[in-house]
């Protein structure tokens, strides 16, 4: 299927987007998208025939336990919305704990990256055969940015995508500004990864923008695209003519300008590198149905440890825990902070009010509050916690501050702030849903 040169749906380009020349098609976030109430915007593109592709974020195909099959519905809703020919997610995990580990469930907020072993590969197998059975359209996954390495991997990203592929016949969305900050930060050669990779399988390919602080690159989608990204492209290209190529960007929106010329440089990277096949249609399952059974069985054995690992690694990156045996702490902090500071401007933007009222201290009253208390419920319920957090600590010295917090926070919660104890008692009871 081919897709053309497009680029990423989103509300604050909404009209920028509309009048770029030469545009094929767009990419949205499922889980910003309402079936219901689609934006006009996007409305209006797909009456001029330009595809619209769903990019999930939430379903952790990668993580210890089966996917949520309300989420599988939902994203399955979305695809029939917007009339979409395929659909997307990640090779990741995004929380881990719960029933599985006995443990109290974790969310990242975050892609984070799965270990590339057996165990994990049998686990997102099923997982993605799950997700398969659920969708309307053909699945493709991406390849994730990542800081941190698993210690004792057992294939390289290239061997674990073409298993991947091998066994289940899904599609893959390759980012190649992910290639490139693995590269950077875990030492990974992004050319040995193309060469491993069964490019025919190759649904679409991304391209975005990030920056190098303290010699670890952060996959930012806020920044233009560098150079070394795009000689990732020109490499994959000379190997394969992918059929769609899209541009992300996320934030720190630049004029309409710049995000016609980085358009424009794609287009020309494509050109000038050597030509190459067209891609063909993925392979299908590789496997007979008793094999599929045995690695079935095989799975079932494997989430409870790989459950296990990913709670410990969590655990470390957003409740403080220690860093387990073989990994980089140096780096599960910079990949903690990142977490962080990434929570804090989420909860920013769901509740704008909050940053406006408390102005400058905003930030570092939420990291302060983010250290022992992980994301849980969503950002919003996040936002509510927070502010009651202040409220109920007393350590809000501007009256007029204290004053527009409550009144808030009374608006979407509760006549009154509760008492320590009353805090104390939900910690308690979240503490037993966890387990």
């Amino acid at each position: 299927m081919e897709l053309g040169i497009g680029i990423g749906w989103r509300p604050e380009i909404a009209d920028t987007v509309e009048r770029l020349p030469g545009l094929d098609w767009v990419e949205v976030v499922a889980e910003n998208i309402c079936p219901g109430h689609l934006p006009p915007a996007l409305l209006r593109l797909r009456s001029r025939g330009i595809r619209v592709v769903p990019h999930g974020v939430s379903l952790g195909l990668g993580g210890a336990d089966r996917p949520s099959k309300q989420r599988l519905a939902d994203l399955a809703e979305r695809v029939e919305a917007l009339g979409a020919p395929l659909v997307t997610e990640h090779i990741a995990f995004v929380r881990a704990g719960g029933e599985l580990t006995a443990s109290p469930a974790l969310e990242a907020g975050h892609l984070l990256p799965v270990p590339r072993t057996w165990d994990a590969l049998s686990v997102l197998c099923e997982n993605v055969r799950i997700a398969q059975d659920s969708l309307p359209v053909p699945l493709a996954l991406e390849n994730i940015a990542a800081m941190i390495s698993w210690p004792d991997e057992e294939l390289t990203e290239g061997q674990f995508l073409a298993e991947l592929v091998e066994r289940t016949g899904v599609r893959l969305l390759i980012d190649v500004a992910n290639l490139h900050t693995n590269h950077v930060n875990r030492g990974e050669d992004p050319s040995a990864a193309l060469d491993e990779l069964p490019v025919e399988a190759i649904a679409y390919v991304h391209v975005a923008g990030g920056v190098e602080r303290d010699g670890i690159w952060h996959d930012t989608h806020a920044h233009p695209v560098t150079q070394p990204v795009l000689d990732v492209l020109s490499d994959l290209r000379a190997r394969v003519s992918p059929p769609g190529v899209l541009l992300e960007r996320d934030d720190d929106f630049p004029p309409a300008a710049e995000l016609e010329s980085e358009l424009a440089t794609i287009r020309a990277t494509l050109s000038a590198a050597p030509p190459a096949p067209s891609a063909m249609e993925a392979r299908g399952p590789g496997r007979s149905p008793d094999e599929r059974a045995a690695s079935k069985a095989h799975a079932d054995g494997a989430r409870e440890r790989l459950g296990l690992a990913q709670a410990a690694v969590l655990s470390a990156l957003v409740a403080g825990t220690p860093a387990p045996e073989g990994f980089d702490a140096r780096r599960l902090r910079a990949q903690s902070r990142a977490l962080a500071a990434k929570r804090a401007d989420i909860v920013g933007k769901v509740a704008p009010e909050l940053p406006e009222i408390l102005g400058a201290g905003y930030r570092p009253a939420f990291l302060a509050y983010a250290k022992s208390r992980p994301l849980h419920a969503g950002y919003r319920r996040d936002a509510l916690e927070f502010a009651e957090h202040l409220l109920a600590a007393g350590r809000l010295e501007d009256g007029d501050a204290r004053r527009r917090l409550t009144l808030w926070w009374q608006e979407r919660a509760a006549a009154r702030p509760p008492r320590r104890a009353t805090r104390l008692v939900r910690a308690a009871r979240a503490a037993l849903v966890g387990r």
